[in-house]
């Protein structure tokens, strides 16, 4: 499995080329972008350049299913100039959730439909969770298997800690969720009463999770990439240096 860094992480640090340098320094050599970095075309290729100048390739990156419905010429033109293997779209508002299993599964069919250009010019295609998706409905199901279903080509991007927030065993989905699980966002969470500052993550290898028996299951079903993340680190450098480190050593 490559290894690769959610820009979104360092998103009040930086600059952006600090920030690339500080990841390729590390040992990275992938990273994954978010919408704030790809906005208007002028920024392309500046990115680009930086990213070039860093010696880093952005493999994947979240786009939003605004953007993907509406503008998807748009997407697949920034995907194919910055290299981009993966798109996956990472949000629905609150106001934009369904409250029943056919309702999921619309989603999903909705995100397929919109994924097609995309998939057509060979770019692969998912959606990235947050914890709503694994909380069950008033009938029992869940609605991450209902936008599966709905979508039945969506490619996962297994945010293996919000499940865990969502209440959930993380080894228990990964065997549900098996080979549509295309990639996993590698983030940990603090000990109760720690990090609040932080949100409550913490640095991947020194919070909660096993993350040496979740990369061991991920591998088993197929995983292909592994993105360390955490929303919200007080400290981008500490945060990348010990998990990096961390998940280097596995």
């Amino acid at each position: 499995m490559s290894h690769s860094y959610q820009l979104y992480s360092s998103r009040k640090f930086g600059p952006l080329p600090k920030t690339l340098k500080m990841i390729a320094d590390l040992g990275l050599s992938e990273v994954e972008g978010f919408g704030g970095l790809y906005s208007t075309a002028s920024d392309i290729g500046q990115l680009k350049g930086e990213l070039e100048k860093a010696g880093l390739v952005m493999t994947s990156g979240h786009f939003g299913l605004d953007m993907v419905e509406k503008e998807p010429d748009g997407v697949t033109e920034i995907a194919t100039a910055l290299g981009v293997r993966d798109v996956y779209v990472p949000y629905l508002d609150a106001a934009d959730r369904p409250g029943d299993r056919d309702g999921w599964r619309a989603v999903g069919a909705r995100l397929a439909e919109a994924g097609k250009p995309l998939e057509d010019a060979g770019i692969g295609f998912g959606w990235h969770n947050h914890d709503f998706e694994f909380r069950a409905l008033d009938d029992g199901s869940y609605p991450i298997e209902s936008l599966l279903e709905g979508g039945s080509a969506l490619a996962l991007e297994f945010d293996v800690a919000w499940a865990v927030r969502a209440g959930e065993d993380p080894f228990s989905w990964i065997e549900r969720l098996g080979g549509r699980i295309s990639a996993a966002h590698v983030k940990d969470i603090a000990p109760d009463g720690t990090c609040a500052d932080e949100d409550g993550w913490s640095d991947v290898g020194h919070g909660t999770l096993d993350w040496t028996a979740l990369v061991a299951a991920l591998a088993r079903v197929g995983c292909k990439h592994l993105v360390l993340e955490h929303d919200n680190p007080n400290d981008d450098r500490r945060f990348a240096e010990r998990s990096i480190g961390f998940l280097k050593s596995l």
